[in-house]
Formats: C-alpha cells, structure tokens, sequence
C-alpha cells in the first residue's frame, strides 16, 4: 500500500521562527515555509526527504531522539556546533555514560546527543568503520 510513497516525518516546536533559525543558520539545512500555512516549516534533508515543523501551543518537547545525523567525524561535528552555541547533554547513566563533550563511544559508534530550541532531542552519530 504505501511501497512507493515519499514518507516524510514530523514533530512540533513551540517558535516556528526559533526554529527556522536554528535548522537553517545552526544547522545549515535548506528550510522553506509552507505558503498560507506560517506555522508550518519544512526542513529538506539529504536524499531529498524532508521533515515538516510545526508550531504547537502546548507543545512538549519529545523525550526520545527524533532526528539523527550521520557525520563523518563526531567530535570535529561537536566541536562546530558548540561554537555556534549548541551544547551537548552529558549523560551518566549506570550503562549510558558520555564523556566530557558528551559523545557516547561505546554503543559500536560515537554519538552525541543536542536539543532544539523547542527542547526536542538530535543527534549526530558516526559509524565505525
């Protein structure tokens, strides 16, 4: 039934301009409105897929991660945008522990852990090789 349709994912942000600003000028991906919808961004990702946001009043940020990017180099990743202001979460769990800058490096590839403006969680991983 749905073999040969485009999916595209979706979530919501509480400040659709927040939003913008951060997936377009952060994270460098191309973002575009949707004509006569100003609550509605959508953010084109590699491959040609894309992620439709939406503002919600009573928005709540997820507590799962709801997009992951692969990169080639997790910590140069890290460092970039932690110069763009994005901070990393440290985690310390008792089987989950990140290190300082917050990368995870022993699930068989490193990941670290960012959150939007709206407070949903991203990561960007890289695989091992």
């Amino acid at each position: 039934m749905f073999k040969n349709t485009k999916a595209f994912s979706g979530y919501s942000v509480n400040d659709i301009k927040k939003a913008k600003e951060f997936y377009g000028k952060i994270l460098g991906l191309e973002v575009s409105d949707v004509p006569g919808m100003e609550v509605l961004l959508n953010v084109k990702i590699s491959g040609g897929n894309k992620i439709m946001l939406y503002e919600k009043s009573n928005h709540v940020p997820a507590t799962f991660t709801v997009l992951n990017f692969p990169v080639d180099d997790v910590e140069k990743t890290v460092i970039d945008l932690n110069a763009e202001g994005v901070k990393f979460e440290i985690y310390n769990g008792e089987n989950f522990k990140t290190d300082e800058k917050g990368i995870l490096r022993d699930m068989g590839m490193k990941i670290a852990w960012f959150k939007d403006p709206a407070g949903n969680i991203l990561s960007v991983l890289e695989e091992r090789k």
